[in-house]
């Protein structure tokens, strides 16, 4: 992920928590825990992924637009973009 520094440290600890959230999933499950709770759970761990994957969008969208990411010598065309923007609606 290219962006700064702040906005790198946001999106991995997002994830440390939607992973360490999708272990307890997993554990709830194991255990025979009630449906309610595990779905709860389940819809936090989905809550993290998509903010973490809004962050990155957000971060990253200025680069892509202009062509500025690294290793990409053209900017995004706007089908690129909506591609984007669906893979996390």
């Amino acid at each position: 992920m290219v962006g700064d520094d702040e906005s790198v440290t946001v999106v991995l600890n997002r994830l440390r928590r939607a992973h360490g959230q999708l272990a307890g999933v997993i554990s709830m499950i194991e255990q025979g825990r009630d449906c309610k709770d595990v779905v709860t759970q389940l819809a936090a761990v989905s809550r993290a992924l998509d903010r973490a994957g809004f962050k990155i969008v957000a971060t990253g969208l200025r680069q892509c637009l202009t062509g500025e990411v690294p290793g990409n010598s053209e900017p995004m065309t706007e089908e690129q973009l909506e591609k984007l923007f669906l893979a996390l609606a």
